[in-house]
C-alpha cells in the first residue's frame, strides 16, 4: 500500500466513523426492517448463474399481462442518463435505460391483457438468473402498502397532528465529492453556527422544532396514523369532505431507521415472529402514555409532499418514477439489482401460507431493503393490502430477468 493509499484509506475511515456517531444515511424511502439496533451490519455477495425459464417455480401457470403492464410503466418512467444500479452482470446488463430500449419496444407491441404474448415476450427477452447471497439462495421478502388515514387541510382539535413537507434547510452531502474512496455514501444535516450536524431527530421534530415555518401540508386525527404513513412512504388522506389527498415521500431527515417492533418486543419479551404491522399497532394503542416515547426512539422522519394529479385508481411513485402495481411492483436493493428488471420471486401467501410465485418488477427501493435476496412487495391499498402487507415477512427464492445480448429474433417480428 503506497503512503498516498493508506492516508486516503485513515481518511475514509475517520469520516465513516464520524456518520455513525451521528446516526447519518443516504436519505431513502421507509420500508420494512430487517436488522435490530445495534445488529452487526451483514455482509452480502451476489452470484447470478444463468437458468432457463423451466428452473422458475411455477413460470407455466403465472398470468403474465399484469407484470408485463407493470414493466411497461417502468419504460415510461426510464430517462435517458438514469442510473438504475445493479452490480456486475446486473449492472452491465440492466444498469441504464438504453439496455432495455429493445425490450421495451417490443412489448409496446403486444395487446392488453394477452397472456400468451406476454409469455412469449418474456421468454424471448430475457435471460433469467438465478441469485445467491454469500452461497445461499433464500432471502427474505416483506411487503408494504399505501395507507388511508382521516386528515385535514386546516388545523383543529380533531386534526392536530402535522404532516410536514420538506425543509428548505436540509442539506445533502454525497462524500464522494471529496473523497474517491466515499464514492456512492450520502449524508443529510444542517448548519449550525458554520457546522454541518446531523438534521434534528424525531424527538426535536416532535417537539415543536419545526413549528411555525409553515411546512405543515395537511393535519391528521393521530400520530399513530402519521408514524405508519412514515414506515409506507406514501397513503391516501381523506378530508371531512370525502375528498381523498395522495401523500408521496419528499425527503428524510437523514438519521438511521430503528424499527419499534424491536424496541417493543425487547421491552415486553415478545417473540419476534409475532411482530408485525398489526401487533405493532395494537400495542402502541394499549400504551397510550408510552406510545410517543417508544415512536422517538426511531430518529428517522419522513416528510412528504401532496400529489395533486394523482389518481384514485393508480399507485403511488416508486424511486423508478413509475406508478406501483399492486401485487406487481417491488423494492429491491439497488446496489444489487437494477431498478426496472423483472424478478420471479418463489415465496409463500403470509395469510395462508400457499405458493407465492409470480412476476414482479422492481421500481422502488426502501432504507430497509438490503441484499441481492430482498424484496418488499407492494400489495396495493386498503384493508386487505394492509393485513397482507402487514403480515409478510416470508423465506424464499428470487431470480432477476436481465435482457439478452444476442440477436432476438421474435422481437423483431
Amino acid at each position: 500500500m503506497s503512503p498516498r493509499s493508506g492516508r486516503a484509506k485513515a481518511r475514509s475511515l475517520m469520516v465513516i466513523a464520524a456518520l455513525t456517531l451521528f446516526g447519518c444515511t443516504a436519505p431513502s424511502p421507509p420500508a420494512v426492517p430487517t436488522a435490530s439496533p445495534g445488529a452487526a451490519v451483514a455482509t452480502h455477495a451476489m452470484s447470478l448463474t444463468p437458468v432457463g425459464f423451466d428452473a422458475l417455480p411455477g413460470w407455466e401457470s403465472d398470468h403474465l399481462a399484469p407484470a408485463l403492464t407493470a414493466f411497461l410503466a417502468g419504460c415510461r418512467a426510464m430517462r435517458s442518463g438514469q442510473s438504475l444500479g445493479g452490480s456486475d452482470v446486473a449492472g452491465g446488463l440492466g444498469g441504464n435505460p438504453a439496455s432495455w430500449e429493445t425490450a421495451c419496444q417490443a412489448a409496446r407491441r403486444i395487446q392488453p391483457g394477452d397472456d400468451a404474448a406476454a409469455r412469449q415476450f418474456f421468454q424471448a427477452a430475457f435471460q433469467p438468473y438465478a441469485i445467491d447471497d454469500n452461497g445461499s439462495d433464500q432471502g427474505l421478502f416483506t411487503g408494504y402498502y399505501e395507507p388511508e388515514v382521516a386528515g385535514s387541510r386546516t388545523r383543529t382539535p380533531e386534526f392536530a397532528t402535522p404532516l410536514y413537507g420538506e425543509p428548505g434547510d436540509i442539506v445533502r452531502a454525497d462524500l464522494g465529492d471529496f473523497d474517491p474512496d466515499l464514492k456512492g455514501k450520502r449524508v443529510s444535516g444542517r448548519i449550525a453556527n458554520g457546522r454541518f450536524v446531523p438534521y434534528w431527530d424525531r424527538a426535536a421534530i416532535d417537539g415543536g422544532v419545526l413549528t411555525g415555518r409553515g411546512l405543515e401540508i395537511l393535519w391528521l386525527a393521530d400520530k399513530v396514523d402519521a408514524f405508519f404513513l412514515e414506515i409506507q412512504g406514501s397513503g391516501r388522506v381523506r378530508l371531512p369532505d370525502g375528498t381523498v389527498v395522495r401523500v408521496s415521500f419528499a425527503g428524510q431527515n437523514g438519521r438511521g431507521y430503528v424499527p419499534i417492533g424491536r424496541v417493543i418486543a425487547a421491552r415486553d419479551h415478545i417473540p419476534p415472529s409475532q411482530v408485525s404491522l398489526q401487533s405493532i399497532r395494537a400495542w402502541l394503542a394499549a400504551h397510550p402514555a408510552d406510545a410517543a416515547g417508544v415512536m422517538e426512539q426511531n430518529p428517522s422522519y419522513v416528510f412528504f409532499r401532496v400529489l395533486p394529479d394523482a389518481r384514485a385508481q393508480d399507485g403511488p411513485p416508486g424511486s423508478l418514477g413509475a406508478g406501483l402495481i399492486p401485487g406487481r411492483s417491488a423494492a429491491v436493493d439497488r446496489a444489487f439489482l437494477p431498478l426496472g428488471a423483472p424478478l420471479w420471486i418463489d415465496t409463500t401467501d403470509p395469510l395462508d401460507g400457499s405458493k407465492l410465485q409470480r412476476l414482479v418488477v422492481a421500481q422502488d427501493t426502501g432504507g430497509a431493503i438490503k441484499g441481492p435476496v430482498r424484496a418488499d412487495i407492494f400489495w396495493g391499498w386498503g384493508p386487505d393490502a394492509e393485513a397482507r402487507a402487514g403480515k409478510m415477512r416470508q423465506q424464499g427464492r428470487a431470480f432477476v430477468l436481465l435482457p439478452r445480448t444476442g440477436p432476438m429474433a421474435m422481437l423483431s417480428r
